[in-house]
């Protein structure tokens, strides 16, 4: 099904022209989460997004779906349970942007964590998680340990906990989710800014008017209800309405990860361990040759749209990193890239600081505005089931409108329907084969069919119709991913696509720094950019690519 930007003004033109149940303001991972169980319930759904899909939070986070093992220790046992359950249904309805990743938990003496409490903790954690047996704990050795990781620090080193995780790739989680909500009928636009809220005669919110922040085009949209899913924006958005606010609000916290080639850190197994000083938890992941290294967890008060690593944060995590793996000796002439990006945390006035919560909340002002805030991405699609409940029983008492029950336990997003992780190796090795009787070689055939899962078939199929070319400037799977993109995930700027829809400027800058100039040709043959116009994508991605190593001294 076609999602492109080349067809905005009929978007546009859609969401002017008719009126839906939602509007959902925010297309982050919770936004387009709540429009797909809205979408499938048979709701009439409409999502508008000031910036591109997943470009705030949802495409800077750890990447990990992770049942909060930290949380454990803070007692918050039904954050665990429900977090940790979600991991599994996540995994199963994406197995292609999603992965069962071991973790190892090492305890020195004098740690955060020592065996017995580690241990027992872990336990309650498969417990609480409901963990498949396969990948239940175990407790190491110390020589164990060592085998598996054996850049850890060896001085003090008793054993070491042994869990599973899952790695995911945030920002494609979110377009995965985004294309399977439009598949399911909802009308989405991103870099379309909410700008006010449209009220009915008795002061209840109906609507928005948004402005097209292409064309500077305002457009208004009516609805029965609006959701604010806006993150970091929430209090934003809340501010416009003419509702009178709770005593609650953000407190926002910014996260960083650097990224090392594995030359430097060649790191094997994912480790999960405690910083010297403060005792703050940090995850070093390996992924496509290149170790990634977070977070930290500092007050933010800055640009929420372009938050970046500063030099603090920066020797923060190397100096975690070389306190843990003492023989690596990184340093920052070693980082390829950064990214950085904000929690959305809750904090009620009257309370101390200290008890801000990481849980969601959903909050329904007088005028009708409904609005979620805090979660995190583990929890998207169990928030999104919150929410649209909320939003259903709503509708009924305000319109008399009934709608089914939430599916989306169980219900694969686009790319995922493969008969879950079971059958996925099946499934890709079936389509590699596909991939190269449509010309492509084998390397190139299974990236495709385990990175786009079921899609992987329309990437296949024009390419046999229209078969790229290798180039010094651009690879052909480079320009075949493009096509796609173009024609099925909904980018307008290069970065949308060098970014989020392929993750390679954290974790292949210098493709991008190769490549950049012959994509933005191809967008700019598509879109018909002039010559200034391209300068300015030009200049746009050049800014983004010194951002992942300004490291600028506050």
């Amino acid at each position: 099904m076609r999602f492109s930007a080349l067809d905005r003004q009929e978007i546009i033109e859609k969401l002017e022209a008719e009126t839906y149940d939602v509007v959902v303001i925010g297309g982050g991972i919770t936004g387009a989460g709540i429009a797909l169980d809205a979408s499938q319930r048979g709701m009439k759904v409409a999502l508008v997004e000031m910036q591109d899909f997943a470009a705030g939070t949802s495409s800077r986070s750890t990447k990990l779906i992770h049942g909060g093992l930290r949380y454990l220790k803070q007692l918050q046992i039904s954050v665990v349970r429900n977090s940790g359950r979600e991991r599994a249904v996540v995994y199963e309805n994406g197995p292609h942007v999603t992965t069962p990743e071991w973790m190892l938990l090492p305890l020195h003496k004098g740690g955060t964590f020592g065996p017995f409490s580690t241990s027992i903790g872990l336990m309650m954690y498969d417990f609480l998680a409901g963990v498949k047996r396969d990948e239940r704990r175990t407790m190491l050795s110390r020589e164990e340990t060592i085998k598996k990781a054996p850049l850890v620090k060896q001085e003090g080193l008793i054993g070491a906990g042994y869990y599973v995780e899952y790695r995911t790739d945030d920002a494609r989680l979110t377009i995965e989710v985004m294309k399977k909500a439009i598949e399911l009928g909802a009308t989405v636009l991103n870099y379309a800014k909410a700008t006010r809220f449209l009220y009915d005669d008795k002061n209840r919110v109906s609507g928005i008017e948004a402005t097209d922040l292409v064309t500077d085009h305002a457009f208004t949209i009516k609805a029965k209800k609006v959701i604010n899913a806006t993150g970091p924006w929430v209090d934003e958005m809340r501010k416009l309405d003419r509702g009178k606010a709770n005593n609650k609000h953000l407190r926002l916290t910014k996260g960083i990860h650097l990224v090392v080639d594995q030359a430097h850190f060649p790191l094997k197994q994912a480790v999960y361990f405690d910083t010297e000083n403060d005792k703050r938890m940090i995850f070093a992941v390996p992924r496509d040759g290149k170790t990634y290294i977070g977070t930290t967890d500092t007050v933010y008060e800055a640009d929420k749209a372009h938050p970046i690593a500063t030099a603090a944060d920066r020797d923060y995590i190397l100096d975690a990193v070389n306190y843990m793996f003492p023989t690596i000796k990184l340093g920052k002439e070693h980082i390829e890239s950064s990214w950085a990006g904000i929690r959305p945390l809750i904090w009620e006035e009257g309370k101390n600081p200290s008890e801000i919560s990481r849980k969601d909340e959903i909050w329904e002002s007088d005028t009708g505005l409904l609005t979620i805030a805090g979660g995190k991405l583990t929890g998207y699609r169990h928030m999104a089931e919150e929410i649209v409940d909320r939003l259903s029983d709503v509708l009924k008492r305000d319109y008399n409108l009934s709608f089914a029950g939430c599916r989306t336990k169980h219900l694969p997003v686009s790319g995922g329907d493969v008969g879950g992780s079971a059958q996925f190796p099946a499934y890709v090795k079936a389509q590699t084969q596909y991939g190269i009787d449509a010309g492509l070689n084998e390397a190139e055939s299974h990236f495709i069919a385990r990175y786009y899962g079921t899609n992987s078939k329309i990437l296949f199929d024009h390419f046999k119709e229209n078969p790229y070319q290798d180039t010094p400037e651009l690879s052909r799977l480079t320009a075949l991913r493009l096509w796609y993109a173009l024609n099925y995930e909904g980018i307008l700027y290069p970065d949308d696509f060098l970014i989020r829809r392929t993750g390679n400027l954290f974790f292949n800058i210098d493709a991008v720094k190769r490549e950049k100039h012959a994509v933005i040709a191809k967008m700019a043959e598509a879109f018909a950019w002039d010559e200034e116009q391209k300068q300015a994508m030009e200049a746009r991605v050049d800014q983004y690519i010194a951002d992942t190593a300004a490291f600028p001294v506050l």
